[in-house]
């Protein structure tokens, strides 16, 4: 057996990722990834790109792109100059470079729970000692022993698809401030908002503190492209570039020119537009079924944005144990334990209503419903 680094104790498989091959199956329904819906890819039918974008590039990316995303974030109220942006091999990537800048075995990281699985799983990959936060009191115990960075998706997080208000934004900004904390804001899901809500980013709010914010063209371009891009204080952007330099010395040339032309066209808006409207008509769509096949069998809150919907089963089920049901019936979805920052159980299930067509999503809620009420009077199967 080879001598494998110490790290690797702690590398686990994504649920997620593990399931998408099963998920590519006609006849699966899947409710388990964040897929965006195929039809809002953006068109890529473009003219050639330049010759010379064949060649490398530089590590922060094209200069009209950053230009053009700077300008993205001065109208969002987060200004930055062009020279502080980092174009990402997807926002995965953002994830890694602030693990790697940041934390060693037992370096404190404040973060929601649940919070996303995969930023949970690389923050756990490098030994990060999760300190769990609470909105209405983020900097509780920071005092004695504060963190070296919080990690937060505060506009329609996932998996749970809440926004957080301006007051709680403020407030984590503030503890930031007055406790030299980095402040780690990923924003993937801002454009897709179907209700009002604050989303001003929170590093916005900062006076003090580094700060990193990352956000993605994955849910509004195409996942495809695998592009994000981070910003950040001028302290940490140098050593976040000199990591991203030698982990993959740039992000892909022509994804970065195929986003620009999106980011360039005069149709985006009307675009996103569109998008937007068809994502809310899905969650309407899906919260209608929810309350017709899982009504009295869980609880729930629509999502005010994002992709996802946040369910709490009740009477004792074990999202587990419905997924060994659901299954082989061609069903798939998250059990909520996967993003959970401690260990431990979570009577919830994440629930992505963008990929699957109403019809099948119709499909494939009627099926956990039937399996649910046949649970609640099967003390084996629930576990209580």
């Amino acid at each position: 057996m080879p001598r494998l680094s110490e790290r690797t104790a702690d590398l686990r498989a994504s649920p997620v990722r593990a399931m998408l091959e099963a998920s590519q199956r006609p006849e699966v329904i899947s409710f388990a990834g964040g897929l965006p819906d195929f039809e809002s890819f953006a068109d890529l039918a473009l003219p050639p790109p330049p010759r010379e974008l064949l060649q490398y590039g530089p590590t922060e990316g094209e200069r009209d792109l950053r230009e053009a995303i700077a300008g993205e974030l001065a109208a969002i109220g987060l200004p930055c100059p062009p020279e502080r942006i980092l174009l990402l091999s997807g926002s995965q990537q953002g994830i890694d470079l602030a693990a790697k800048l940041v934390v060693d075995r037992g370096t404190g990281v404040a973060v929601e729970s649940p919070s996303y699985l995969a930023a949970l799983q690389v923050f756990r990959f490098f030994g990060a000692d999760f300190r769990l936060m609470r909105r209405d009191d983020p900097a509780k115990g920071w005092s004695q022993d504060p963190p070296a960075i919080a990690y937060v998706t505060p506009t329609f997080q996932n998996p749970t698809g809440e926004c957080w208000t301006a007051a709680e934004r403020a407030r984590l900004a503030a503890a930031c401030d007055a406790h030299d904390v980095i402040l780690f804001e990923d924003d993937p899901y801002r454009d897709l908002a179907y209700e009002p809500c604050d989303r001003q980013p929170a590093c916005a709010q900062v006076r003090r503190a580094s700060w990193i914010y990352q956000s993605s063209f994955s849910k509004t371009v195409a996942p495809g492209l695998r592009l994000g891009f981070l910003a950040a204080s001028e302290d940490l952007f140098t050593p976040l570039t000199r990591l991203k330099q030698a982990s993959d010395l740039h992000s892909n040339r022509l994804s970065q020119w195929t986003v620009l032309q999106y980011l360039k066209d005069p149709g985006r808006p009307a675009r996103v537009a569109r998008i937007v409207a068809g994502y809310k008509r899905k969650r309407d769509l899906f919260a209608a079924a929810l309350e017709k096949h899982l009504g009295g069998l869980a609880d729930w809150q629509v999502p005010p944005g994002g992709l996802f919907f946040w369910v709490t089963l009740r009477n004792g089920v074990k999202p587990q144990a419905l997924l060994d049901l659901a299954l082989p019936r061609g069903v798939l979805f998250t059990p909520g334990e996967h993003f959970l920052a401690e260990e431990g159980e979570s009577p919830a299930i994440r629930l992505n209503f963008s990929a699957a067509d109403p019809a099948d999503a119709e499909r494939g809620l009627a099926i956990l419903g039937g399996l649910l009420r046949g649970m609640a009077t099967a003390p084996a199967v629930t576990g209580v």
